[in-house]
């Protein structure tokens, strides 16, 4: 019988970490709420359709394998081509900012430890600024 020394140890997926499904459909209704309600996010509230529950349908799809969950995005609709599926609307400087400001808003009320919001932020913020599609100027 093997002791607790010799079990290999496995860190916790960033989908374990934001607490599973719970956790994940916790981070992607407030941040959709903060995209809704926020008057600072109306670049980005107006990029969206009127109704907003596909897109928190996909965003938690997607966060759910981007984080190291079940696949969800990829069973339902293919590979996710961020990118590519963000080209027919104008990103920039400012939407990527509103976008971030309402995703660490999201963060902030979450009850997770501070370091592991300073990771998603950073990874957050690369995935932001690759969707830029318009220039700064």
């Amino acid at each position: 019988m093997k002791s607790e020394e010799d079990k290999s140890f496995k860190p916790a997926s960033t989908f374990e970490r934001i607490g599973g499904d719970e956790g994940l459909q916790l981070l992607v209704e407030k941040f959709y709420d903060n995209i809704e309600f926020i008057p600072e996010a109306k670049l980005i509230r107006d990029l969206h359709p009127k109704d907003l529950r596909s897109s928190r349908e996909k965003l938690f799809m997607f966060l759910s394998g981007w984080m190291g969950g079940p696949d969800r995005y990829i069973a339902a609709f293919g590979h996710p081509r961020l990118r590519a599926r963000h080209l027919p609307f104008a990103i920039g400087p400012e939407e990527r900012d509103q976008w971030l400001m309402c995703m660490q808003r999201a963060l902030d009320e979450m009850a997770i430890d501070s370091m592991f919001k300073q990771q998603l932020m950073s990874s957050f913020s690369q995935t932001a600024h690759h969707m830029m599609n318009q220039d700064s100027g």
